[in-house]
């Protein structure tokens, strides 16, 4: 791997690993992950051998990526981020493979920290998730959700910023308009 920054006391065991990404202190990469380049992976995280992360995510510290998700470009996972993957876990019955759910975090989307995701998920793109969220269905693109479990309580933009009752974002001033999906700039 060149290009890619593992401090001395972070593991990093996988060799798909793009250029410019950083692997911290007590952080560890099991063999078979798949990173982008620019991630930024924080102390204490923990990525699994069928995790993928896309180019440009930030793994904050103590996040916790399983076998079956996948985050697309530049999303970001707060401090203690959670991901599931088996929906009826059994200490005696060990699944791997297909045999795990997966969860998809879509481009631009922001997980706060301690969220938790219920494998089999979609969180939309640009989505943001409130601090101490529990995403136990599929989020739609721009929505902001927060509780447990996590509901829609507004819609964001890619800025980040709250939009307004007319879907546009007084931060930046881009527009938006429903889709099945969600929201989608226009």
């Amino acid at each position: 791997m060149t290009g890619v920054r593992v401090h001395p006391h972070g593991l990093c065991e996988s060799t798909d690993v793009g250029d410019g990404t950083r692997v911290w202190a007590f952080a560890h990469v099991l063999p078979g992950a798949r990173i982008g380049r620019d991630c930024n992976i924080c102390d204490g995280a923990f990525v699994e051998s069928r995790a993928v992360l896309g180019n440009n995510v930030t793994v904050k510290n103590g996040t916790l990526v399983f076998d079956g998700v996948t985050c697309e470009d530049d999303v970001f996972l707060g401090p203690n981020v959670l991901f599931t993957n088996d929906l009826r876990p059994r200490a005696h019955i060990k699944k791997t493979g297909d045999a795990l759910e997966t969860t998809l975090v879509r481009r631009g989307a922001t997980l706060g920290a301690g969220t938790v995701v219920v494998c089999g998920t979609e969180i939309g793109s640009y989505a943001f998730a409130a601090a101490g969220s529990v995403i136990t269905r599929s989020v739609p693109a721009h929505a902001f959700v927060a509780g447990n479990p996590a509901v829609v309580k507004g819609w964001v933009c890619a800025c980040g910023a709250r939009l307004s009752d007319d879907l546009s974002c007084p931060e930046c001033g881009t527009r938006h308009e429903q889709t099945p999906d969600g929201l989608k700039a226009v």
